[in-house]
């Protein structure tokens, strides 16, 4: 094998790694995190909402990728959730405050995508 084939079968290699990993944290989040499957609830209503209420290709993009980022700060409150858990089992100030600013963060990210959806519907 040349140089460029041995990259090229190492970044392939790298991507699939990586997409196997990605995969195993979606099925784990589905499998143990409550909000996180009801926040794919939603998104299964926001997906048709968003494609047949923006009129345009920017609008439905806002709306569908809001609530998407919901799911991304969601993916990441919970990553967290479980590290804080795991390395304070026992009740901690510290770490409840910890888990009480990853629980901001999503909530924060729920209302921009709720006035995102308010601005472009209300907005002629």
């Amino acid at each position: 094998m040349t140089r460029s084939s041995d990259h090229r079968a190492s970044v392939r290699g790298r991507l699939v790694s990586a997409t196997a990993y990605s995969l195993a944290g979606l099925r784990a989040a589905f499998r143990h995190e409550q909000a996180f499957r009801l926040e794919l609830l939603v998104l299964a209503f926001v997906i048709p909402a968003g494609l047949w209420l923006g009129r345009t290709g920017v609008q439905r993009a806002l709306l569908i990728g809001s609530w998407c980022m919901v799911i991304v700060v969601e993916l990441l409150n919970s990553a967290i959730e479980v590290v804080v858990d795991h390395l304070w089992p026992e009740r901690d100030a510290r770490a409840g405050r910890a888990k009480d600013i990853c629980s901001a963060a999503v909530f924060s990210a729920i209302v921009l995508s709720i006035a995102v959806w308010l601005l472009v519907l209300v907005t002629p």
